[in-house]
């Protein structure tokens, strides 16, 4: 029998909130020095224990007086005072103001006794004496009149000791350590960060920098330095544990160290309904499970309860550690980690919740979905600003930015999150949605690009003002262009869709097949993939580059009077694709194929052989309405140049990106 574990009973997510609500992640109060307190919380009260200032100073140049001395005194007819000497900041005052004199005073000095006033130098003039540094003899003519305390910041003005100078809760900027400096104090209290034990799980993960082999299946780790900063984001303090299998006594053996020594222990990956799965039974043997699945997508397997500390553990942490389970894609992990786990960090670290970063937006294309669960959609968005042409409306585009759960790229390709409630099972296009930001500095692209991945369009997209690019392919790029909602779609090859779009420039790329160095097999074209046994790696039906291949074929079986999916069968490979324009390249590189699809700059730059195959025509099409738009009038100009100066430096700078690239070329217009 099976000891598979369903998720019969999927929890909401509501009560998922209330069972890590009810986690206790809560470290002890710690002292930290002054210097290394910003950003910190303070755990109690800080009273000041002296008067700030501690003296009473002068708040300006001047000179130090009895203000009853300058009573009357003004330009017309001015009070003169004899100077008895000077007091400077940092020094005690060794003059006292008697009636009729007065003292050269210093921003910050101590008022010297008899004084209880300043008069700014500016509302005085020196009338006589004081010669060869002879103080005693010179006197000060007084313009202006003042009245006990002007210019003077009494002791205890800025804080009185005794005063109540910072609660607990607050969170300590500059200006709060600032005050604590003034008042002495070289540490303070303040709340812990929540230790936070971060465990990956699987057989197949590699730490980034390791060595890494694919044929075995291995992935680079991405869920432990992505949680790992959302965990320090939030307030609290990760700490990375190794890599655990999915042999259950090597995983009870990991998450009880991290559970003896962190406030929560994150797992990400082996949550899944599968009978290799082992966290769930080390919880439930270990601990105790709260639920097991959300009914939130992406985000379904995820894990809440609490692990027992073992007798070893430090008794200052009591005798749980909190626990919860992330899924294990990249995407799903920290969508998860964001809406479930960050705030219950920040809660226990005591940080507040993050500015509010949610804009309106309107769904650029229609999306269907009827799982019946929470979806949390990730979106991009795209600001049209005043160049919007839908009837006025000013309102962002937002478009799904979903690869799957296990894309990384969805992480840097979407702006927020768009709740879609489980009743919904249409978003229609132009519909009004509201979009969580990933964080208030999100800042949307200025241009979205679509289509064909090429070198040349990855250093021109260098030169302008963030612009987001998505190779989706030739075909798939006219089509979303078609839709509404990019700026701009790039295409290579012939084409067969028709797009009421605006052609900016282009330029041409050599294409053909990419084969070891030497060219070992003696390839000399497409004929003896067909009638050897040779492997090919191809590229899929949405790329421009299988486009010409298509057409090449077809041309070959026209002169054999033969059938093209006949010779496409004949082929080793022939269906066998890679998604990048490097991949096919990348595995004749690496022995696993005897030519790839691909183009010439590509073999040269990864040093292979190259049988060339033609020449093809990269093209880049505007929305008919968006040309106006300054970002694609920027793209246009870097295109082609005109007139304006700047414009022209930018043709030219699309000359010296195609002069680098072997088998570049400006567009001649030539056909594929």
């Amino acid at each position: 029998m099976s000891d598979r574990k369903e998720f019969r009973d999927l929890a909401t997510p509501e009560a998922a909130r209330e069972a890590i609500a009810s986690l206790d992640l809560s470290p002890a109060p710690e002292t930290v020095p002054l210097r290394e307190a910003r950003g910190r919380v303070l755990a109690e009260r800080v009273d000041a224990d002296i008067d700030v200032p501690g003296f009473d100073r002068a708040s300006m140049d001047g000179y130090a007086v009895r203000a009853r001395d300058t009573f009357g005194a003004d330009e017309a007819d001015p009070a003169e005072l004899d100077l008895v000497g000077a007091v400077h900041a940092g020094a005690a005052p060794d003059v006292t103001v008697e009636p009729g004199t007065c003292a050269e005073i210093s921003t910050g000095a101590v008022m010297p006794d008899g004084a209880d006033a300043v008069v700014m130098v500016e509302r005085t003039d020196e009338v006589g004496g004081g010669g060869d540094g002879d103080e005693g003899s010179a006197r000060i003519a007084v313009r202006t009149s003042v009245a006990p305390g002007d210019h003077v910041m009494t002791a205890g003005t800025d804080i009185a000791a005794g005063a109540r100078a910072l609660g607990p809760g607050t969170r300590l900027t500059p200006r709060e350590i600032g005050l604590l400096s003034a008042l002495g104090v070289d540490e303070v209290p303040v709340r812990g960060r929540p230790r936070v034990g971060i465990v990956s799980t699987g057989d197949e993960l590699v730490r980034p920098g390791e060595e890494l082999d694919p044929s075995r299946g291995e992935i680079y780790d991405v869920n432990s330095t992505t949680i790992a900063a959302g965990v320090e984001e939030a307030g609290g303090e990760p700490v990375l544990y190794p890599h655990a299998g999915d042999d259950y006594e090597e995983m009870e053996r990991l998450l009880r160290r991290a559970a003896d020594e962190c406030d929560l222990v994150l797992s990400s990956g082996s949550t899944s309904a599968s009978a290799v799965d082992v966290i769930y039974r080390v919880i439930e043997a270990r601990g105790e499970l709260l639920l097991h699945g959300v009914a939130v997508k992406p985000g379904k397997p995820m894990l809440v309860g609490r692990l027992d500390r073992t007798e070893e553990a430090d008794d200052s942490r009591g005798s749980e550690s909190a626990y919860i389970g992330l899924p294990g894609y990249p995407v799903s992990a920290l969508t998860i980690f964001r809406t479930f786990v960050a705030p219950a960090i920040r809660e226990a670290a005591g940080q507040p919740e993050p500015a509010t970063a949610t804009v309106e937006g309107r769904m650029g294309v229609g999306e269907r979905y009827g799982e019946g669960r929470l979806r949390l959609m990730p979106v991009g968005l795209l600001d049209l600003g005043e160049s919007a042409t839908d009837g006025g409306d000013d309102r962002p585009l937002v478009y799904p930015v979903d690869k799957g759960s296990g894309a990384t790229t969805s992480l840097v390709e979407a702006d927020g999150v768009v709740a879609v409630d489980p009743d919904t099972e249409y978003l229609d296009v132009g519909e009004t949605v509201s979009v969580d930001l990933f964080s208030p500095d999100v800042r949307p692209p200025t241009l979205l690009g679509v289509g064909e991945d090429d070198p040349a369009l990855n250093r021109l997209l260098d030169r302008l003002d963030n612009p987001r690019y998505l190779p989706v392919g030739s075909r798939e790029g006219l089509r979303r262009l078609r839709d509404g909602v990019p700026d701009v779609a790039v295409t290579a090859g012939p084409t067969d869709r028709d797009v009421d779009a605006a052609e900016l420039g282009g330029w041409t790329r050599e294409w053909g097949l990419v084969v070891p160095g030497g060219n070992p097999e003696g390839i000399e074209g497409l004929a003896d993939l067909v009638d050897r046994d040779l492997r090919l790696r191809n590229r899929p039906t949405v790329s421009g580059l299988r486009r010409s291949l298509d057409a090449a074929l077809d041309d070959l079986a026209a002169e054999r009077d033969a059938d093209r999916r006949a010779l496409a069968g004949d082929i080793d490979g022939y269906e066998r694709t890679a998604k990048a324009f490097e991949s096919p390249v990348r595995a004749v590189a690496a022995g696993d194929a005897d030519a790839g699809l691909g183009l010439r700059e590509t073999a040269e730059r990864l040093g292979c052989g190259f049988v060339s195959l033609g020449e093809q025509s990269v093209v880049v099409r505007a929305a008919a309405d968006r040309v106006d738009r300054e970002p694609v009038a920027a793209l246009a100009a870097a295109l082609n140049g005109d007139d304006d100066a700047d414009a022209t430096a930018d043709g030219a700078a699309l000359d010296a990106i195609l002069a680098d690239l072997p088998g570049y070329s400006r567009n001649s217009r030539n056909e594929p």
